[in-house]
């Protein structure tokens, strides 16, 4: 997932999306500790998609802020 495609999200659905790759990662890392996993390099991109989804909703937390303290 890109910057430029999580941007054009509405906050609703960045944090929906963050709730399912938790969850997806949670099972990956569960699912790793039984057996082998398909695709071991899914949990590092799940891990960096998560990683920007938590970054843009912060800058978006932090830009809200400052337009409340000029307001």
């Amino acid at each position: 997932m890109r910057p430029e495609e999580i941007r054009e999200l509405a906050d609703a659905d960045i944090e929906r999306t963050i709730e399912e790759l938790s969850d997806e990662l949670f099972d990956l890392r569960m699912k790793s500790a039984y057996e082998e996993v398909e695709n071991p390099m899914k949990v590092r991109q799940i891990r960096r998609d998560l990683a920007r989804l938590k970054t843009i909703r912060r800058e978006r937390e932090l830009q809200a802020a400052r337009d409340a303290k000029e307001k």
